[in-house]
């Protein structure tokens, strides 16, 4: 990747070392998210624990040697999912089975508990109150209070969750397809999608008119959802580990899975017929994670070995944001407001970078 940015590798910590903070947390860093509440991102770790970056007033995220990153043991085993919540603070579910909610401050509670034996592998919020916990082949639906609405279940274990953007309807991807319920439906029988294959992450477009899913093998599936038209995105040499809308109108999907950044156009007519575009390639190491600015057409992404960098989508101008070396980035997002960037990694390391105006 570095010699598609100008500079030399050495100088892509410059941003990470003026504007950011970073902490070795020895352990796999599973995700990370913001909260509307939190000054600073939470990291889940593989060995249980949230890690809550702090912030110092008037300094950046984590700003000064000293500042704190609280630690709060989660879960009694690993964490698997993350997101922040509606309520403020962070969900986060374990392979102990637990629903847990954490305050920005680092008090625990727990929501649900499914049991020892289940996974709570997969989560999303919507601001109308609503939360959603999969595990094993059931979603269960819970309100803003804690209180379960109703559960959902599927064929087999689900890949992926994720509300529309009005709230209006959840989807799950799972083995041969995905399937679609209305949230306030009274008879929940869901619109299935099928395609065979095993579908894992599940997106919908922000105009709420496609869905979309990873697959098992090295490539996307989606639907059009006025027809039902099927759209198959492959060709990756790699899994497709992240994806994400582009901010505004969400006119790009941002893939990682390739040796550069893959945006596929949902305009136009696309992506049905229309080939994608690609940033930031250069020297064969895979993209793992993406993360698109919440407002701008402007993507992070991270790669196996290590490099953060910044992509404008229509220029293709790149600014590097950490230098490679510290293990294969395994999380990464923005804020809300995208004034700060957090990304973590396979080996633990983990950082976060302020590129709000000074």
């Amino acid at each position: 990747m570095s010699e598609t940015m100008s500079g030399t590798v050495s100088d892509a910590d410059f941003l990470l070392q003026t504007r950011g903070a970073s902490r070795e947390l020895g352990a796999w860093v599973v995700s990370v998210a913001f909260a509307a509440d939190a000054a600073g991102p939470a990291f889940a770790l593989g060995d249980g624990t949230l890690r809550l970056a702090s912030t110092e007033p008037g300094g950046g995220p984590g700003a000064g040697p000293g500042a704190e990153w609280r630690s709060v043991a989660a879960h009694d085993g690993a964490c698997l999912s993350l997101v922040a919540d509606i309520a403020g603070g962070f969900l986060s579910g374990g392979d102990d089975g637990k629903l847990n909610h954490v305050t920005a401050g680092g008090e625990l509670r727990t929501l649900a508990d499914f049991g020892m034996m289940k996974w709570v592998e997969h989560l999303a919020t919507h601001p109308s109150g609503l939360r959603a916990a999969a595990v094993g082949k059931v979603v269960h639906l819970l309100d803003k209070a804690g209180a379960k609405l109703k559960a959902l279940s599927h064929p087999s274990t689900v890949g992926g969750v994720a509300f529309d953007a009005k709230g209006k309807r959840i989807a799950a991807g799972h083995y041969n397809g995905a399937s679609l319920w209305f949230v306030n439906s009274k008879d929940d029988k869901p619109r299935v999608l099928p395609w065979k294959g095993s579908h894992q992450m599940v997106a919908f477009s922000p105009d709420g008119t496609h869905v979309v899913t990873t697959m098992q093998e090295n490539a996307l599936h989606g639907w059009r959802l006025t027809d039902q038209q099927d759209m198959r995105m492959s060709g990756y040499p790699g899994k497709i580990k992240s994806f994400s809308f582009s901010g505004g109108k969400g006119r790009w999907l941002a893939t990682a899975g390739a040796d550069c950044v893959v945006l596929w156009p949902f305009f136009a007519g696309g992506p049905m017929g229309k080939p994608p575009i690609e940033l930031a390639g250069g020297d064969g190491v895979l993209c793992t994670q993406v993360a698109c600015h919440p407002q701008h057409e402007v993507v992070a992404a991270g790669f196996q070995d290590g490099l953060v960098l910044m992509a404008e989508i229509g220029s293709g101008k790149i600014v590097p944001i950490a230098a490679p070396g510290r293990g294969a980035i395994s999380a990464l997002a923005w804020n809300a407001s995208g004034t700060q960037l957090a990304f973590g990694t396979e080996t633990g390391f983990a950082g976060v970078v302020d590129l709000s105006k000074r």
